[in-house]
């Protein structure tokens, strides 16, 4: 049947294209996650040090400027310190819920939007891979139906179980990597929050301490 004939090669296309989606989100967010993270360890620790350092000498103009350099303004934590230095003046638990609300819409929020197409991916590709195994069974009996009573010929059918077993081992060929793809960037999502709440925590520590001294 026609229909059923272009319905097979859609579903290949549809296959082809989700592949290509997968890979594209996930590079974008394997980029994205780097974008937002120091390199290393020492790197990040570093940079609270010099943040606190200059607290110390209460130059917050040179916290927010250090925090806007190029090589920081695009990392999560020297935003949060930029927060929080500009709305130093609020108290503690205010200061502290306002930085976690910004940490939350501008940067966690951002990532698991777009790690939510990761799980939309993993999805989809099987089930189109269903919907092609459905076809090619449909188009199978169909020729059946219509062969006349000496019987089929069973080359006429191999392109249609061809296509129900090609597109099934094809969306669990999509489906599994992306599975494992995606559970290695909630890893990564996961270690990114962490590190950011612990170095946050020590800076906003420090300029509460700050603040409260020179209150005093």
């Amino acid at each position: 049947m026609p229909i059923l004939d272009f319905a097979g090669l859609a579903i290949y296309v549809a296959l082809g294209l989700t592949a290509l989606v997968g890979l594209f989100i996930t590079v974008l967010l394997v980029r994205r996650v780097a974008q937002k993270r120091f390199s290393n360890a020492k790197a990040a620790d570093e940079f609270v040090e010099e943040c606190l350092a200059l607290v110390e000498r209460r130059d917050y103009a040179a916290v927010t400027e250090l925090c806007d350099s190029p090589p920081y303004w695009s990392k999560a934590t020297p935003q949060l310190i930029q927060t929080a230095t500009e709305n130093r003046h609020l108290p503690p638990a205010r200061l502290r819920r306002t930085v976690a609300e910004r940490f939350e819409r501008h940067v966690l929020a951002d990532l698991e939007y777009r790690s939510s197409w990761v799980a939309t991916i993993v999805k989809t590709a099987p089930m189109l891979g269903l919907l092609g195994t459905v076809v090619g069974m449909i188009a199978a009996f169909a020729k059946i139906a219509a062969a006349d009573q000496t019987g089929t010929n069973p080359s006429l059918l191999a392109n249609d179980i061809a296509v129900a077993l090609n597109t099934t081992a094809s969306g669990l060929a999509i489906a599994i990597p992306m599975v494992i793809a995606g559970n290695l960037l909630q890893n990564k999502i996961s270690k990114l929050q962490d590190g950011v709440e612990e170095r946050l925590g020590r800076y906003l520590d420090g300029l509460i301490e700050a603040e409260s001294g020179a209150a005093g």
